[in-house]
This record gives C-alpha cells, structure tokens and sequence, in this order.
C-alpha cells in the first residue's frame, strides 16, 4: 500500500469514526437532524425492537427517547475496515439510559451493545448504508431519590439549552 493509499485510508477511517460520534450526539441531545445526516436515505436499521429505514428509526427513536429523563451512549472500541467506497465499522458501545420522576425514583436501564455498520461513500462522502445493534448484556437499576437534575452545576439538555449550543459565545464573569 503507498503512503497516499495508507493517508486514504486513514482519513476515511477518521470520517466514519466522526459519523458515529455524531450518532451518539444526535441521539442524546435529541437533535434528529443530526441522526438523520449519519445515515444515506436509504439506509436501513435494526436496532432489535425496530427494523426499518431510516425516518421510521427517527420517528420510533423520537418516540422512545422521550420517556427518558436522560441518556448517554459512550462509544469504545472501535474497528473500520474500508474496501474501496464501501467499509465494515464495529463499535463496541455502553448505553445508559435514566428514568426519574419528580422525586428522583426511577430506573437504570443500561446496556452493552455493538454497532455493526456497512458504510458506504457516495457523492464524497461516508455515511451509513445498513445498521445492525448487536446486544451483549443488558442491567437494570432501580434509582431511589436521586433528584440529581437540580439547579447545582451545568446539567445537559436535551435541547437547545444545552452547553454545547452555547459553549462557543461563553465568556468568563466580569471579562
């Protein structure tokens, strides 16, 4: 392999990685949009207890996600394997998902899955053609008066109001 194929390689490697964190940020922040710009328009997914196209999983996402107080998924090991404009990508991730009523009861329900993606490359760029979320475990934990989402600190949103919207106009007390 030349040292252009091997800079290729790596750059389209780079491109898939950031599609999937994307992923992880669309759908913990609740911004659809940004789930939707991962995928090409007919792609399809199969998270388990949905099997669809891609505005079907947005819609059942959209629908899911809302009875959450919050989620996170962190993403781990991850492994793309490219073969021309088409590419293999496994991501080992940890789901978490939280639940809380007014007087911070709930549930834990947090799982340990893995994405395993075709990507494809289209009109210049990568995103996902055909996804399937492959389960490992699964743990759930009941929270008893957390009340953690009080008003001490900087707590995330699940909407514009989120740090990340702000972030870049923040500036110091008195600066």
């Amino acid at each position: 392999m030349s040292d252009s194929d091997k800079i290729e390689t790596l750059i389209a490697r780079q491109e898939i990685a950031d599609v999937i964190y994307r992923y992880a940020r669309g759908i913990d922040r609740l911004d659809f949009d940004l789930v939707r710009s991962c995928y090409h328009p007919d792609a399809y997914d199969d998270h388990g207890s949905f099997a669809g196209n891609v505005e079907e999983f947005i819609t059942a996402a959209a629908s899911f996600l809302a009875r959450w107080t919050a989620t996170q998924h962190f993403m781990g090991n991850m492994l793309i394997e490219i073969d021309g404009d088409r590419a293999r990508a496994e991501t080992y991730a940890v789901a978490y998902h939280r639940r809380e009523d007014s007087n911070g009861d709930g549930k834990d329900d947090i799982m340990g899955i893995r994405y395993v993606d075709r990507f494809e490359k289209r009109n210049n760029e990568w995103r996902i053609a055909h996804r399937v979320v492959a389960s490992e475990w699964r743990r759930v934990d009941p929270v008893n008066g957390a009340r953690g989402r009080n008003k001490i600190g900087v707590w995330g949103q699940r909407d514009d109001g989120d740090v990340l919207g702000w972030i870049m106009a923040a500036s110091a007390p008195g600066s």
